[in-house]
């Protein structure tokens, strides 16, 4: 990666759960002001708390240009449903979509549902791999001109232009087509969490977004390269990844040095942890970008009530004062803001067959 290569910068909007959407409205618009290019909202069958779809899709009509990420998690999910609720968020977020990939591995989970047990990590995250594969099929069964809308003719569809995905799963099976028109993205943005050995495949043959937690930018570049060759062997070019290092932060304690490399200071759960001031985070992130080891940063702050406001007003502004991180956003679409292209249709490119 060249150090001129473009800065990803996105942030977490986790923390206590929290039932007033107007919270939600007000961080996002924090980090749309700071010209990131997504946050996200996590979410699982273990925890209390809003659905983080739901609540993105209500701050969707309140935000202008700031991608939302919602993690989704496809064990013990319809696919057939899940693609259609991404496929309304990219609509009602005018093409500013995406959704984190995860899957549910507890026993006490399983039991919520009723269907079947728990399975292992390398069986579920072949499973989410085929989720996000039917989900992709499923955005295309609508060719971008299958609406007709022809009130004259009383014709809405071009049926010629629907098709059936016909997916044969391991667990589940697909027929299609959708019943929402392709998004405006042709494809939200899919993010993966590509550490972990069993759902690194997965990450490097669907995602868009490869997160990764690293404690020191020689690890994080080994595991950019590992996905790198991985999406390479699916047939896929590498230069349509973008490999962003999930960080812990805690801007609580004012300016201090950060733990050396990040590999031998403390850690809180979900990675690596940062403990220290906005201007010493700039610096960090300075760094790894020069050494080229990845292509952004997806920090999760401890306290977004907090440090969301330092990161921005602190940590984005310096590298916007620097010219490392950009003072705008370049395009409408979460995919813009990455800059990766709009997908071609699958369907129309094998010449509108079913």
């Amino acid at each position: 990666m060249s150090p001129t290569r473009p800065l990803h910068l996105a942030v977490a909007l986790d923390g206590p759960a929290r039932y007033d959407a107007a919270y939600y409205v007000a961080q996002a618009r924090l980090a749309e002001r700071g010209a990131l290019d997504f946050v996200t909202l996590g979410d699982s069958f273990a925890r209390p708390g809003l659905d983080a779809l739901a609540v993105l899709s209500r701050v969707a009509p309140a935000t202008r240009r700031i991608g939302l990420v919602p993690t989704v998690t496809t064990t013990h999910t319809e696919p057939f449903h899940l693609s259609t609720a991404v496929a309304t968020l990219d609509w009602v977020s005018r093409g500013r979509a995406g959704w984190q990939v995860d899957v549910s591995s507890t026993e006490a989970e399983a039991r919520l549902f009723g269907r079947r047990p728990a399975a292992p990590p390398d069986a579920l995250w072949r499973e989410a791999g085929d989720v996000a594969d039917v989900a992709a099929r499923l955005w295309d069964s609508w060719e971008d001109d299958a609406e007709i809308r022809d009130t004259s003719t009383g014709r809405f569809i071009d049926r010629d232009k629907l098709h059936h995905v016909d997916f044969q799963g391991g667990t589940f099976s697909v027929r299609g087509p959708s019943i929402v028109p392709r998004p405006p993205q042709g494809r939200p943005v899919t993010v993966v969490d590509g550490t972990a050995e069993s759902g690194r495949d997965a990450a490097a043959q669907h995602a868009d977004v490869v997160l990764v937690r690293a404690g020191a930018p020689e690890y994080a570049a080994e595991l950019r390269d590992d996905i790198r060759r991985r999406a390479q062997a699916h047939g896929r070019d590498p230069d349509t990844l973008r490999v962003l290092v999930s960080l812990v932060v805690d801007l609580g304690e004012g300016e201090s040095a950060p733990e050396p490399g990040l590999d031998s200071g403390p850690r809180l759960a979900g990675g690596p942890h940062y403990s220290g001031g906005p201007v010493d985070l700039a610096e960090l992130i300075t760094q790894w970008h020069a050494e080229a080891a990845v292509d952004g940063f997806h920090l999760a702050p401890i306290a977004p009530h907090r440090d969301l406001e330092r990161i921005v007003n602190g940590t984005v502004a310096l590298l916007q004062h620097r010219s490392l991180f950009r003072t705008f956003h370049p395009g409408g679409t979460l995919r813009e803001h990455l800059g990766l292209a709009r997908p071609a249709n699958q369907y129309a490119l094998a010449g509108g067959t079913s």
